[in-house]
């Protein structure tokens, strides 16, 4: 989903506009935003901060031209605390502490994807001064499954025992991996999904702003890529997916050929991989497919061996953003690949002449 400097309602796709309305329903004081990446968890909690802050509220809405509201947008105000990975925060515009931004700026040290446990104590203790503006304070916190454990546990004494004045907003990718201590002091928002006319209206939109020229089909190859998730459909088709290739992309992969996809970056690479192994499994256990037509996935891959390839991506992801050389490893993949949807050949008995 696009980040725009400023988050105002009228910029809010029309299902997160439903859900502010419903968040600022919720009592107490942390809000915990949560669902799968691409549901717009990042722009629903900045657009609730931005109408906690402001100073002329309309009702769900902020009013977009206060004192308040422009600070948001310029990323200034002295009430609102945005705790972020140091590489979030850099593609997303917010300014680093400046020993951080200085260390990075030297190649001291590499900006990180964690949250760090110094930035959250900051965010501790700009909750326990008084609020500037006088409409309380804000802390945000995405995705909330980057805190370490130091930095969790930092944080949960201050979920426990929080300043008067002070609301939290954690928006959350995978809710599973925070601690549940910190789950359970937080009212809990399930994001919702929007329907597909309404997402493909919306990226339709989005895109010819941004130059992008896809027709139908290729748009809901990009939707079907991204399971119905906005934000990263629309990365999909910044990525360069279009319909012909989607199309003709599982029996490629299946093959081993990964030469389709090899210029993209790991992370999609592996992505793509497990959306295939997903539907060739749904299709050896007679199940529908969601991602690809069952008519374009190979379906002569053993469950047994497509469930080992499952699992050899489960544990892949979660060391993608190890420093691999990426050629070598788009073609030790190519093989696993190529060997897992290999049939496997029966031994055959012949009777003795």
């Amino acid at each position: 989903m696009p980040r725009p400097g400023g988050v105002g309602v009228t910029t809010l796709p029309p299902w997160l506009q439903r859900q502010l309305g419903a968040v600022l329903a919720l009592r107490g004081h942390a809000v915990l935003l949560d669902g799968p990446a691409g549901l717009g968890q990042y722009e629903l909690a900045l657009a609730l901060a931005r109408r906690w802050l402001c100073e002329q509220p309309r009702g769900p809405e902020a009013c977009g031209a206060c004192a308040g509201c422009r600070a948001v947008d310029a990323r200034t105000h002295a009430d609102l605390f945005v705790l972020l990975p140091d590489a979030l925060a850099l593609e997303l515009g917010w300014p680093l502490d400046p020993s951080t931004a200085e260390r990075i700026e030297r190649k001291e040290i590499k900006p990180s994807r964690q949250i760090r446990v110094e930035a959250t104590r900051a965010a501790i203790r700009f909750a326990t001064t008084t609020s500037a503006r006088g409409q309380g304070k804000v802390v945000l916190i995405h995705p909330a499954e980057r805190l370490n454990a130091e930095s969790a546990n930092a944080l949960l004494k201050t979920l426990e025992e929080p300043p008067a004045g002070v609301r939290f907003v954690l928006a959350s990718e995978a809710s599973h991996a925070l601690l549940p201590t910190i789950r359970s002091r937080c009212q809990r928002h399930a994001m919702a999904w929007p329907s597909s006319e309404e997402g493909l209206a919306w990226l339709t939109a989005t895109a010819a702003a941004q130059g992008l020229e896809l027709n139908a089909d290729d748009w809901q190859a990009c939707w079907r890529a991204a399971a119905g998730r906005p934000a990263q459909a629309l990365q999909w088709a910044q990525l360069g997916l279009r319909a012909p290739l989607w199309r003709t992309l599982p029996r490629r992969l299946a093959a081993g050929d990964l030469a389709p996809i090899a210029e993209w970056p790991l992370p999609r690479q592996l992505e793509a991989l497990m959306l295939l192994c997903h539907d060739a499994l749904a299709c050896a256990l007679g199940a529908p497919t969601r991602h690809f037509d069952a008519a374009d996935v190979p379906a002569q891959a053993p469950p047994r061996k497509l469930a080992a390839l499952w699992r050899a991506l489960q544990q892949a992801h979660r060391h993608i953003e190890h420093p691999w050389q990426p050629g070598l490893w788009t073609q030790a993949w190519a093989e696993r690949v190529r060997t897992a949807f290999s049939p496997t050949v029966q031994p055959t008995l012949h009777s003795r002449p």
